[in-house]
Protein backbone atom coordinates (compact mmCIF):
# COMPACT_ATOMS: atom_id res chain seq x y z
CA UNK A 1 0.00 0.00 0.00
CA UNK A 2 0.97 3.63 -1.01
CA UNK A 3 2.09 6.25 1.73
CA UNK A 4 -0.80 8.07 0.65
CA UNK A 5 -3.53 4.79 0.74
CA UNK A 6 -1.96 4.14 4.17
CA UNK A 7 -2.47 7.57 5.29
CA UNK A 8 -5.68 7.26 4.12
CA UNK A 9 -6.68 4.09 5.74
CA UNK A 10 -4.98 5.93 9.10
CA UNK A 11 -7.53 8.59 8.74
CA UNK A 12 -10.60 6.49 8.14
CA UNK A 13 -10.08 3.95 10.98
CA UNK A 14 -8.39 6.69 14.29
CA UNK A 15 -9.74 10.42 13.20
CA UNK A 16 -12.32 11.44 14.92
CA UNK A 17 -15.23 13.01 12.28
CA UNK A 18 -16.62 16.14 12.36
CA UNK A 19 -19.38 17.64 10.54
CA UNK A 20 -19.76 21.25 8.84
CA UNK A 21 -21.04 23.11 12.03
CA UNK A 22 -18.81 21.51 14.38
CA UNK A 23 -16.36 23.98 15.95
CA UNK A 24 -12.68 24.16 16.80
CA UNK A 25 -9.98 26.66 17.99
CA UNK A 26 -7.25 27.86 15.89
CA UNK A 27 -5.43 30.67 14.21
CA UNK A 28 -2.19 31.42 12.30
CA UNK A 29 -0.41 34.40 12.28
CA UNK A 30 2.92 35.93 13.11
CA UNK A 31 1.97 35.81 16.69
CA UNK A 32 2.23 32.16 16.90
CA UNK A 33 5.80 30.53 18.06
CA UNK A 34 5.24 28.14 14.49
CA UNK A 35 4.79 30.60 12.62
CA UNK A 36 6.00 29.40 9.13
CA UNK A 37 7.12 26.28 10.67
CA UNK A 38 4.56 24.19 8.56
CA UNK A 39 5.95 25.43 5.53
CA UNK A 40 8.32 23.49 4.84
CA UNK A 41 10.00 20.27 3.31
CA UNK A 42 6.21 18.94 2.79
CA UNK A 43 4.22 17.21 -0.02
CA UNK A 44 2.02 19.52 -1.56
CA UNK A 45 0.09 18.01 -4.38
CA UNK A 46 -1.45 20.75 -7.15
CA UNK A 47 -4.67 20.98 -8.53
CA UNK A 48 -5.25 21.91 -11.41
CA UNK A 49 -7.18 24.53 -10.70
CA UNK A 50 -4.07 25.61 -8.12
CA UNK A 51 -1.56 25.45 -11.05
CA UNK A 52 -3.92 28.30 -13.12
CA UNK A 53 -3.73 31.04 -10.01
CA UNK A 54 -0.25 30.42 -9.34
CA UNK A 55 0.86 30.80 -12.77
CA UNK A 56 -1.22 33.55 -13.17
CA UNK A 57 -0.07 35.08 -10.26
CA UNK A 58 3.38 35.26 -10.90
CA UNK A 59 3.04 36.18 -14.38
CA UNK A 60 4.87 33.18 -16.10
CA UNK A 61 3.23 30.39 -18.52
CA UNK A 62 2.21 27.42 -17.03
CA UNK A 63 4.71 25.12 -18.90
CA UNK A 64 7.26 27.72 -16.89
CA UNK A 65 5.36 27.42 -13.64
CA UNK A 66 5.33 23.29 -13.82
CA UNK A 67 9.45 23.56 -15.27
CA UNK A 68 10.27 25.63 -12.45
CA UNK A 69 8.29 25.28 -9.12
CA UNK A 70 7.12 21.35 -9.74
CA UNK A 71 8.31 17.91 -9.64
CA UNK A 72 6.42 15.33 -11.35
CA UNK A 73 7.07 12.12 -9.87
CA UNK A 74 6.50 8.38 -11.81
CA UNK A 75 6.89 4.77 -10.30
CA UNK A 76 4.63 1.72 -10.96
CA UNK A 77 2.52 3.38 -8.27
CA UNK A 78 1.24 6.43 -10.03
CA UNK A 79 -1.37 5.98 -12.11
CA UNK A 80 -1.94 9.73 -13.28
CA UNK A 81 0.75 12.46 -13.50
CA UNK A 82 0.63 14.81 -10.32
CA UNK A 83 2.96 17.81 -10.34
CA UNK A 84 3.95 18.55 -6.73
CA UNK A 85 5.54 21.66 -5.53
CA UNK A 86 9.13 21.83 -5.44
CA UNK A 87 10.13 22.83 -2.10
CA UNK A 88 13.35 24.91 -2.05
CA UNK A 89 17.20 23.87 -2.25
CA UNK A 90 18.14 24.97 1.54
CA UNK A 91 18.59 23.20 4.83
CA UNK A 92 15.26 23.18 5.72
CA UNK A 93 13.90 22.60 2.20
CA UNK A 94 10.93 25.79 2.34
CA UNK A 95 8.12 26.95 0.40
CA UNK A 96 9.69 28.76 -3.07
CA UNK A 97 7.01 30.80 -1.59
CA UNK A 98 7.83 31.66 1.95
CA UNK A 99 8.94 34.83 2.80
CA UNK A 100 9.95 36.06 6.74
CA UNK A 101 6.35 37.76 7.20
CA UNK A 102 4.84 34.41 5.31
CA UNK A 103 3.54 33.26 2.14
CA UNK A 104 4.15 35.77 -0.94
CA UNK A 105 1.14 34.15 -2.87
CA UNK A 106 -1.20 33.97 -0.01
CA UNK A 107 -4.18 35.23 -1.63
CA UNK A 108 -3.70 32.49 -4.46
CA UNK A 109 -1.89 29.66 -2.35
CA UNK A 110 -2.73 26.21 -3.22
CA UNK A 111 -6.02 24.06 -1.90
CA UNK A 112 -4.31 22.22 0.14
CA UNK A 113 -2.35 25.06 2.28
CA UNK A 114 -6.39 26.78 2.47
CA UNK A 115 -7.69 23.57 4.08
CA UNK A 116 -5.17 23.25 6.63
CA UNK A 117 -5.19 22.27 9.47
CA UNK A 118 -8.82 20.92 8.13
CA UNK A 119 -8.46 18.01 6.07
CA UNK A 120 -11.61 16.15 4.09
CA UNK A 121 -11.46 12.12 4.13
CA UNK A 122 -13.68 9.53 1.59
CA UNK A 123 -13.54 6.43 1.03
CA UNK A 124 -10.80 4.42 -0.15
CA UNK A 125 -13.04 4.11 -3.30
CA UNK A 126 -13.16 7.89 -3.53
CA UNK A 127 -16.21 6.73 -6.25
CA UNK A 128 -18.49 6.52 -3.28
CA UNK A 129 -19.10 9.87 -1.74
CA UNK A 130 -21.68 9.20 1.01
CA UNK A 131 -18.88 8.89 3.35
CA UNK A 132 -16.97 12.11 3.24
CA UNK A 133 -16.29 13.39 6.73
CA UNK A 134 -13.60 17.06 8.19
CA UNK A 135 -11.54 15.96 10.64
CA UNK A 136 -8.33 17.84 12.08
CA UNK A 137 -4.36 17.42 11.59
CA UNK A 138 -2.93 18.44 15.05
CA UNK A 139 0.42 17.90 15.02
CA UNK A 140 2.69 18.20 17.72
CA UNK A 141 4.85 20.93 16.35
CA UNK A 142 1.46 23.47 15.60
CA UNK A 143 0.68 25.85 18.36
CA UNK A 144 -1.98 27.42 16.44
CA UNK A 145 -4.26 25.39 18.43
CA UNK A 146 -3.50 26.57 21.44
CA UNK A 147 -4.63 29.89 20.29
CA UNK A 148 -8.39 31.25 21.20
CA UNK A 149 -9.60 32.14 17.92
CA UNK A 150 -12.68 29.85 16.98
CA UNK A 151 -14.53 28.86 13.65
CA UNK A 152 -17.39 26.23 12.23
CA UNK A 153 -15.95 23.67 9.69
CA UNK A 154 -18.18 25.51 7.76
CA UNK A 155 -16.76 29.12 8.71
CA UNK A 156 -13.27 27.88 7.83
CA UNK A 157 -13.85 26.72 4.44
CA UNK A 158 -15.46 29.82 3.29
CA UNK A 159 -12.81 32.44 5.10
CA UNK A 160 -10.14 30.32 3.40
CA UNK A 161 -11.90 30.58 0.60
CA UNK A 162 -12.61 26.97 -0.90
CA UNK A 163 -15.81 27.21 -2.16
CA UNK A 164 -14.30 28.41 -5.95
CA UNK A 165 -11.48 25.48 -5.21
CA UNK A 166 -13.95 22.78 -4.83
CA UNK A 167 -15.79 23.73 -7.42
CA UNK A 168 -13.20 23.44 -9.76
CA UNK A 169 -11.92 20.21 -8.35
CA UNK A 170 -15.89 18.91 -9.01
CA UNK A 171 -14.90 19.64 -12.76
CA UNK A 172 -12.17 17.47 -12.72
CA UNK A 173 -13.19 14.70 -10.65
CA UNK A 174 -14.48 12.79 -13.66
CA UNK A 175 -11.24 12.98 -15.23
CA UNK A 176 -8.81 12.33 -11.81
CA UNK A 177 -11.86 8.61 -10.72
CA UNK A 178 -12.25 7.92 -14.38
CA UNK A 179 -12.35 4.12 -14.48
CA UNK A 180 -9.39 4.40 -17.47
CA UNK A 181 -6.77 5.20 -14.76
CA UNK A 182 -7.26 1.63 -13.30
CA UNK A 183 -6.15 -0.31 -15.69
CA UNK A 184 -2.66 0.39 -15.16
CA UNK A 185 -2.25 0.72 -18.72
CA UNK A 186 -1.79 4.04 -19.88
CA UNK A 187 0.35 4.90 -22.83
CA UNK A 188 2.97 7.59 -22.97
CA UNK A 189 1.27 9.56 -25.17
CA UNK A 190 -2.11 9.68 -23.29
CA UNK A 191 -0.24 10.36 -19.72
CA UNK A 192 0.95 13.42 -21.23
CA UNK A 193 -2.47 14.26 -22.94
CA UNK A 194 -4.02 13.80 -19.69
CA UNK A 195 -0.99 16.48 -18.20
CA UNK A 196 -0.92 18.70 -20.55
CA UNK A 197 -4.72 19.31 -20.80
CA UNK A 198 -5.33 19.35 -16.93
CA UNK A 199 -2.21 21.20 -15.81
CA UNK A 200 -0.15 22.60 -18.84
CA UNK A 201 -3.02 24.80 -20.17
CA UNK A 202 -0.47 27.41 -22.44
CA UNK A 203 0.43 24.08 -23.79
CA UNK A 204 -2.64 23.02 -24.37
CA UNK A 205 -3.70 26.36 -26.19
CA UNK A 206 -1.31 26.15 -28.11
CA UNK A 207 -2.16 22.30 -29.16
CA UNK A 208 -5.92 23.20 -29.92
CA UNK A 209 -4.97 26.47 -32.34
CA UNK A 210 -2.24 25.53 -33.43
CA UNK A 211 -3.09 22.39 -35.12
CA UNK A 212 -6.66 20.79 -36.83
CA UNK A 213 -8.06 19.93 -33.38
CA UNK A 214 -10.80 22.74 -34.13
CA UNK A 215 -11.90 21.16 -37.28
CA UNK A 216 -12.42 18.04 -35.82
CA UNK A 217 -15.30 19.17 -33.56
CA UNK A 218 -18.21 20.89 -33.66
CA UNK A 219 -17.87 23.86 -30.95
CA UNK A 220 -19.47 27.01 -30.70
CA UNK A 221 -18.06 30.03 -32.16
CA UNK A 222 -18.38 31.82 -28.63
CA UNK A 223 -16.35 28.72 -26.63
CA UNK A 224 -13.61 29.07 -29.03
CA UNK A 225 -13.25 32.68 -27.90
CA UNK A 226 -13.68 32.34 -25.06
CA UNK A 227 -10.87 29.43 -24.42
CA UNK A 228 -8.75 31.27 -26.84
CA UNK A 229 -8.59 33.95 -24.12
CA UNK A 230 -9.80 32.70 -20.61
CA UNK A 231 -8.00 30.22 -18.84
CA UNK A 232 -10.45 28.41 -16.84
CA UNK A 233 -13.28 27.89 -19.75
CA UNK A 234 -9.78 26.26 -21.06
CA UNK A 235 -9.42 24.51 -18.00
CA UNK A 236 -13.13 23.01 -18.37
CA UNK A 237 -12.49 22.70 -22.00
CA UNK A 238 -9.98 20.57 -21.85
CA UNK A 239 -11.41 18.40 -19.14
CA UNK A 240 -14.56 17.65 -21.05
CA UNK A 241 -11.97 16.84 -24.38
CA UNK A 242 -9.98 14.20 -22.00
CA UNK A 243 -13.22 12.60 -20.87
CA UNK A 244 -13.74 12.21 -24.59
CA UNK A 245 -10.65 10.92 -25.97
CA UNK A 246 -9.27 9.21 -23.20
CA UNK A 247 -12.82 7.43 -22.13
CA UNK A 248 -14.83 7.85 -24.91
CA UNK A 249 -17.89 9.79 -23.31
CA UNK A 250 -19.85 11.65 -25.47
CA UNK A 251 -18.85 14.61 -24.33
CA UNK A 252 -17.73 16.68 -27.70
CA UNK A 253 -19.58 16.24 -31.06
CA UNK A 254 -16.92 15.47 -33.98
CA UNK A 255 -17.59 17.37 -36.84
CA UNK A 256 -19.37 15.72 -39.50
CA UNK A 257 -16.93 16.43 -42.66
CA UNK A 258 -14.06 15.24 -40.66
CA UNK A 259 -15.33 12.58 -39.42
CA UNK A 260 -16.64 11.07 -42.92
CA UNK A 261 -13.00 11.81 -44.26
CA UNK A 262 -11.69 9.49 -41.48
CA UNK A 263 -14.01 6.95 -42.61
CA UNK A 264 -13.05 6.63 -46.15
CA UNK A 265 -9.21 6.63 -44.83
CA UNK A 266 -9.71 3.98 -42.55
CA UNK A 267 -12.03 2.38 -45.59
CA UNK A 268 -9.00 2.73 -48.53
CA UNK A 269 -6.20 1.75 -46.35
CA UNK A 270 -8.28 -1.66 -45.47
CA UNK A 271 -9.15 -2.32 -49.28
CA UNK A 272 -5.28 -0.94 -50.40
CA UNK A 273 -2.77 -3.77 -50.25
CA UNK A 274 0.33 -3.84 -47.84
CA UNK A 275 3.32 -2.72 -49.33
CA UNK A 276 5.50 -3.95 -47.10
CA UNK A 277 8.86 -5.91 -47.59
CA UNK A 278 8.58 -3.26 -51.48
CA UNK A 279 11.76 -2.85 -52.19
CA UNK A 280 11.32 0.87 -53.11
Amino acid sequence: MSSIQDFKKRVLDEAPRLGIEDRFRFSCNPGVPCFNDCCADINILLTPYDVLRLKRRLGITSSEFINKYTVVPFNKEVKQPVPVLRMSDDANKTCPFLSEKGCTVYEDRPWACRMYPVGMAAPLDERKQGERFFFLMQEDHCKGFEEQREYSIAQWLEEQGIGEYNEAGELFKPISLHPFFQTGDMSPAKMDMFFTASYDLDRFRRFVFGTTFLDKFVIDPEEIEAILTDDYELMKFGFRWLRFALGTEPTMVLNPVFDEMRRKEKEFFQKTPSRKGSSD
